[in-house]
């Protein structure tokens, strides 16, 4: 199956039919648990008023709560499983939210940008804001558009035109109560059309059993359901239409989106992930913003030094992050294994900043190292894809990557997130510190948020890559090279293949040839050469001597080079073109062949994909 552009963290379900729509919504989020969250809620509509339940947790604490209440019969609901953005994963902060008058409730995937201001003005009308959520603003909009005489419809045109970001919104009214209506914008909702019921959900597992027959709507558009009725309307309130499907896939299948392993479906997402990594990320003024901030502009001019420690993937992460980080803002920076980390006796002090990666912000080696960072009053910045995990709780600032849950254990988006954060980092310090300017800034985030349409154009060739994995099934190493930026991709392809496949791989620096590693080279012997961008002129003249001097020893070359390089192509026994794109950003495309190489790799062997052997998703113990 070729590797497409998927969306979509939080699971959204919503009902109007004749069933009991507690029980359906209910069992739309239990097949919406593999996308993985923490916290649940649902909302029932009555004429009576609505009635809400939610709990930090899995489903089961929800349950348990659901059972000590009375909950009324109701044949219209919605229903929310969330995976933290803005806000901590708790009761309050939990879906779904309500207006202050409880006439509407309303859940949420994605981020509402402007959400400040928004804020802002609700509290200057006497609004109080009770979580720490963006979705309580489109409450309260929602809520006032009601009061006002709008219907639920309207009233989500109208407030969908103040927003911006990427969301997706599901709403219910006590005022209508057979009534749900549901508004997206570069976010997923697909509706489910039955036989005397209808669904919206942001995935078609949550409606697989009850119905096949489903219409994916466009952007920017908003969708009206009742027991009977599917009505499509612009964000303007003109008519229009969705795309009409049947689904095809099975339960087990659609959770993947038809995709056979989660590793998969994961590098699709990467464009994505990617994307809203950088959603909100600047303010009105435009200067760049962290998730969570509790050092002033003084103390981070005041940083002398910084280390980044991290694990795994998390650590090729970070040596990507050391080029950056050093370019744009002239602090010396070390990458180190936190496993590592405390027991060397480092040197650090009150102007030392510890970045500490972790994709779960449990992993224990780095939380020691976060500890004991902060013991020697260093200060500590997180990057995590996990909302009020403790590593970020124990930071003194936090940016989160927002990738979603990763299911596969090998890492996929949540690696080029983690190197778009250190990117954000870097430029955030830069900023601070007055390294650059506020256009040279600019120009680097304007390059950033090009990246998901290059790793869009590199999923979209990557079927030769599979089809080099077959190729290479029955070998028994593989080298990867690569310079500058290119050494960390390197590193990261050889752990992939590692990770899945089972095999001998090893990354090295291309200048380190002749001080060793040429020695594994025998006749054959498959070579993945990240070559660097034309922009670095003696690299990839360098690069180009060390694929020279491989393949006289008999080696397969494997080349990774932008579009255009004629000097890569006279080289390569095989070519893998990539989009161009400037030197420091080149890691978020060529890492994409790598693990699409490793997947195919690991199935053509027959091995576990998404759950390899002796491996866990997050390591919490030393």
């Amino acid at each position: 199956m070729a590797v497409g552009r998927l969306t979509g963290v939080c699971g959204i379900v919503g009902y109007a039919g004749s069933g009991p729509a507690l029980d359906v919504v209910l069992d739309g989020l239990r097949r919406l648990e593999y996308r993985g969250y923490d916290s649940a809620g649902v909302a029932l509509s009555t004429s009576a008023g609505l009635f809400t339940c939610k709990r930090a947790g899995k489903l089961a604490a929800l349950e348990k709560a659901l059972a000590d209440e009375t909950p009324p019969e109701a044949s219209t609901g919605i229903g929310h499983t969330r995976w933290a953005t803005h806000g901590a994963p708790t009761d309050t902060n939990s879906h779904p939210h309500l207006g202050p008058a409880g006439r509407v409730a309303v859940v949420h995937n994605g981020i509402i940008e402007n959400f400040d201001g928004l804020a802002r003005r609700l509290e200057a009308d006497g609004h109080e804001l009770l979580s720490d959520t963006d979705t309580e603003v489109v409450a309260h909009l929602l809520e006032a558009e009601v009061m006002k005489g709008a219907d639920l419809t309207t009233a989500m045109q109208r407030v969908c035109r103040r927003l911006v970001g990427a969301f997706t919104l599901v709403a219910v009214s006590c005022d209508e109560p057979d009534r749900v209506v549901a508004a997206r914008r570069s976010s997923p909702l697909v509706v489910g059309v039955g036989d005397g019921e209808n669904f919206v959900a942001s995935d078609v597992a949550a409606f697989i059993d009850k119905t096949t027959d489903a219409l994916e709507l466009g952007e920017d558009q908003v969708v009206s359901i009742t027991a009977t009725t599917v009505d499509i309307t612009d964000f303007v309130g003109n008519p229009a239409t969705g795309r009409r499907f049947t689904v095809d896939w099975d339960v087990e299948a659609a959770e993947k989106a038809g995709y056979d392993y989660f590793m998969l479906k994961e590098i699709a997402e990467q464009p994505t992930a990617v994307a809203d990594t950088l959603l909100g990320r600047f303010t009105p003024e435009g200067r760049l913003r962290l998730d969570e901030l509790r050092l002033s502009d003084d103390e981070l001019r005041g940083i002398d030094k910084i280390i980044v420690v991290a694990c795994g993937t998390a650590f090729h992460a970070g040596l990507i992050a050391k080029y950056t980080i050093e370019h744009w803002t002239r602090i010396p920076c070390e990458v180190e294994l936190a496993s590592e980390f405390r027991y060397r006796d480092p040197i650090i002090d009150r102007d030392t900043m510890v970045v500490a990666i972790s994709q779960s912000g449990e992993t224990m080696d780095t939380l020691m190292a976060v500890r004991h960072a902060r013991e020697q009053r260093a200060k500590v910045l997180a990057i995590s894809n996990t909302n009020g995990s403790t590593i970020p709780r124990e930071s003194d600032a936090v940016l989160y990557t927002r990738a979603g849950p990763e299911i596969a254990v090998a890492s996929t988006k949540a690696f080029l997130t983690q190197i778009v954060a250190c990117h954000l980092i870097g430029l955030y310090l830069a900023q601070v510190r007055g390294t650059k300017y506020g256009d040279e800034i600019s120009q680097v985030v304007h390059e950033l948020e090009s990246m998901p349409a290059a790793i869009d154009t590199v999923l979209d060739t990557v079927e030769p890559v599979r089809e080099l994995a077959r190729d290479l099934r029955d070998v028994s190493s593989v080298l990867f090279l690569g310079r500058h930026v290119g050494y960390p991709v390197a590193l990261e392809g050889a752990l992939k293949l590692k990770e899945l496949a089972y095999m001998h791989a090893e990354g090295f620096a291309a200048g380190e040839l002749k001080h060793g590693p040429i020695a594994l080279i025998e006749p054959g012997t498959p070579v993945f050469v990240v070559m660097p961008s034309r922009g670095r002129g003696p690299l990839h003249d360098k690069m180009a001597n060390n694929i020279a001097e491989i393949r006289a020893r008999g080696a397969r070359t494997v080349v990774l080079a932008e579009t255009g390089d004629d000097q890569a192509r006279e080289c390569a026994d095989t070519l893998i073109e990539l989009p161009p794109v400037p030197t420091l950003l080149q890691p978020l495309v060529a890492t994409v062949p790598m693990q699409v190489f490793a997947c195919e790799m690991a199935r053509v062997r027959g091995h576990e994909v998404d759950q390899p052997r002796n491996l866990a998703k997050s390591v919490t113990v030393e």
